[in-house]
């Protein structure tokens, strides 16, 4: 039996990851330092035989190898994926983004691991010139240090992959939505809306354009790819695809199916300008034919996504609490 070594295996993605890793009859070792992790997400995995949880931190190298002795693949998702406020702390991202994907690379070295997943992000691209934005787009001028370091972390994924043989899965991101998520605009939105559901502070203008995706389809898009064995027979042992739906939505779209969701009709008060904060890319929408040419497409709408979202949180009011 394949046994998997997931960071971040507490977090958003990570434990739905686990979850279905466990599903599909593979053993799984969780890794998580709780920094924004929940135990609560690992509820169902920690009743499973197949699974195991070490708590860690990537930046113990030490302990990062010993945990991960015995296994066959590694998904690295663990990340600060703070971009708001990003240039309040600079070193976190090159600590949490770039040396924990360097550690973790070395731990698969020291224990024979060659394959790897890896969650980048569509942010990469920047302000992109070209929309929607293909896997292939040159990159332009980076506009948060978030994406600065994921950019960092793919490049020594491939490396890795050219000098040591290993096979690397390098998977950008639009947003993700869905059943434990804790962080984002929806997140942000519905905890404003709670407070207070006659008014609505919005960041920008609302006119941002951006893509979703449903994190059921984020982990089935991943593990589709991955089945496929593509990168073993790619040119240079690594692959790269977007994953997102093939749609986009603005946020004052979002923010009408939120509170249609939620029963509120809120007066809207825009900050101004065409972007909330700097980073916040005005137009994000990636090109998905490549990973739809493989056969997978998303099974949810935006506006699906982001109502399951807004009904996972009315039924969990404790993360609030948690994330406060």
């Amino acid at each position: 039996m394949e046994k998997v070594f997931v960071t971040g295996a507490a977090g958003f993605i990570g434990s739905n990851l686990t979850d279905r890793l466990l599903k599909v009859g593979k053993q799984v070792v969780g890794w998580d330092n709780f920094s924004t992790g929940q135990t609560d997400f690992l509820e169902g995995a920690r009743t499973h035989p197949s699974f195991r949880f070490v708590h860690g931190d990537n930046l113990d190298l030490e302990a990062l190898t010993a945990a991960m002795s015995g296994c066959d693949f590694v998904f690295h998702l663990a990340a600060n994926a703070d971009v708001r406020f990003g240039l309040d702390h600079p070193e976190k991202d090159l600590q949490q983004n770039t040396i924990a994907t360097f550690n973790v690379l070395e731990a698969m070295r020291a224990n024979a691991i060659k394959r790897i997943a890896f969650s980048s992000t569509g942010s990469v691209y920047g302000e992109a010139g070209v929309i929607p934005t293909p896997e292939d787009a040159p990159f332009p001028i980076q506009t948060s240090l978030y994406a600065a370091s994921k950019v960092a972390g793919e490049g020594l994924i491939q490396a890795y992959c050219e000098g040591f043989a290993f096979e690397g899965y390098i998977f950008r991101f639009v947003s993700i939505l869905g059943e434990r998520y804790t962080h984002g605009h929806v997140f942000d939105f519905f905890k404003q809306l709670q407070k207070d559901p006659s008014r609505l502070r919005v960041l920008g203008n609302g006119k941002q354009r951006k893509s979703y995706l449903d994190v059921q389809d984020c982990v089935s898009a991943m593990l589709h790819v991955i089945g496929l064995n593509l990168a073993a027979h790619a040119n240079h042992r690594s692959i790269i695809f977007n994953l997102g739906a093939d749609e986009y939505c603005t946020v004052t779209d979002s923010i009408g199916w939120i509170c249609e969701r939620l029963g509120v009709n809120p007066s809207l008060e825009f900050t101004g300008g065409d972007r909330g904060w700097v980073g916040d890319n005005p137009f994000i929408f990636l090109d998905t034919r490549k990973i739809r040419s493989t056969g997978w497409s998303a099974s949810l709408s935006i506006q699906q996504a982001v109502e399951n979202t807004v009904d996972w949180l009315a039924g969990n009011s404790w993360v609030f609490a948690k994330r406060s």
